[in-house]
């Protein structure tokens, strides 16, 4: 079966000037998107932000990975904001930073 090619553009050769964005704003992109920079952490943003909360047990199961893996990618995604966790006993509940994710939106927005 024949693939039909993708019809790419050249690019322009003027130059328009754009002004840059100020270093707060790159700084938050940057933090944020970084924290979606690997697949495993996409999928549980995706899992969390279909639940209203989540136990680390609970996104194990539904992940390919070792426990330990699934809190290193927790806790990197709640250094960053994108996610909150509230201790509940002994374990830690987990769910979306809506603040966050609406800055994250918005963010990617401007760009």
């Amino acid at each position: 079966m024949a693939q039909a090619k993708a019809k790419t553009e050249k690019c322009s050769n003027t130059c328009e000037k754009l002004p840059l964005p100020d270093v707060v704003w790159a700084e938050d992109m940057a933090k944020l998107t970084w924290a979606l920079a690997h697949p495993s952490r996409v999928r549980i943003v995706r899992l969390l932000l279909n639940r209203t909360s989540c136990m680390c047990g609970e996104i194990v199961e539904e992940m390919p990975l070792a426990q330990s893996t699934v809190s290193q990618h927790l806790k990197i995604l709640k250094e960053t904001g994108l996610v909150q966790g509230e201790i509940d006993g002994p374990r830690i509940c987990y769910c979306i930073n809506k603040d966050a994710m609406t800055k994250l939106k918005k963010l990617i927005a401007e760009l």
